[in-house]
């Protein structure tokens, strides 16, 4: 890992193909909290990153390459199971892909002789988005641009499905509410009760095509999303428009995330295709980005 002079990223990481998508793992227990996956064109490398913040003894950042997961086919999407942990002998590596091929891997690893991967198939066109159930890992969830939210069991079994009004763009399980499911389609949100079966409570953009949502780890109540080149916030309590709308990019949005520290941050990138893709990152009480940056990217067809 090396510091970059420019204001457009603090580090880089040289990599020896098109980096596709890249997920930092969301859960903090097993000390498991800096672990860092990134595909290439047909391969899934594992990581940790260090920063100053955390370890007084490391300058700036310090990365480590911990496996390669070949693949064989392009990676459009990755999550990571709660059941990943380092601290246990031995580690648990677990996360799952969405690839080109419309077929969703599930890998595990023990960083030594186990190295395994299970193929779940059902979906019949592109896999906008995919998630672990957040509490037990023992569930995923997937959306696609065949009009369809599925549930799958580990072993690859199918136990819910729901028919969406267009492609599914987003889908979110929140750790707090493990029942309820939140999927994004072109133009609404709607949360699924896992229990009965059938949505339960639906968000109106007004706008299309709404990009990516996502539902805020540390506010069940807020709701965040990017539709055209505006960023939209709801608070469900209050009203199923958004309570905030504002244009966040020059074209189309891509992406939107909360981040996993605070209800107030949230980031917002392009639309996928552009050579130069505009990363944001807001504060909710401010009216103007607090952080902007520019990379150089690949193409590509989704952002995830």
């Amino acid at each position: 890992m090396k510091q970059d002079a420019s204001r457009n990223a603090a580090y880089t990481l040289d990599c020896e193909d098109y980096v596709h998508v890249v997920e930092f793992n969301p859960f903090e227990t097993g000390d498991s909290g800096n672990l860092i996956a990134y595909s290439g064109n047909n391969y899934v490398i594992i990581g940790t990153c260090t920063f100053q913040e955390e370890e007084a003894d490391v300058e700036g950042i310090q990365y480590k390459t911990l496996q390669t997961f070949h693949h064989g086919v392009r990676v459009d999407g990755i999550a990571w199971s709660p059941e990943t942990r380092l601290d246990s002998l031995p580690p648990i590596i677990k996360f799952c892909t969405s690839a080109a091929d419309l077929k969703i891997r599930l890998f595990t690893s023990d960083l030594q002789d186990k190295n395994e991967y299970k193929v779940l198939e059902g979906h019949s066109y592109f896999i906008n988005g995919l998630v672990f159930d957040p509490k037990g890992g023992q569930g995923i969830a997937s959306v696609s641009d065949d009009h369809t939210c599925k549930i799958w069991t580990l072993e690859g079994v199918q136990t819910s499905h729901f028919i969406l009004h267009s492609p599914g763009m987003s889908v979110c399980w929140h750790p707090e509410e493990t029942f309820k499911l939140m999927v994004a389609d072109n133009g609404t949100i709607r949360f699924y009760d896992l229990v009965a079966q059938q949505a339960i409570l639906s968000l109106e953009s007004e706008q299309v095509p709404l990009m990516s949502a996502h539902w805020c780890l540390k506010h069940t109540f807020k709701v965040g999303s990017v539709a055209e080149n505006d960023w939209l916030i709801w608070d469900i309590t209050r009203s199923s428009y958004p309570q905030t709308k504002s244009p966040v990019h020059m074209d189309r949005a891509g992406l939107f995330r909360w981040s996993t520290i605070s209800e107030n941050l949230s980031a917002t990138t392009d639309y996928p295709g552009k050579m130069a893709s505009q990363f944001q990152i807001y504060h909710l009480g401010h009216s103007q980005p607090i952080l902007m940056g520019s990379k150089v990217c690949s193409l590509r067809r989704s952002y995830h």
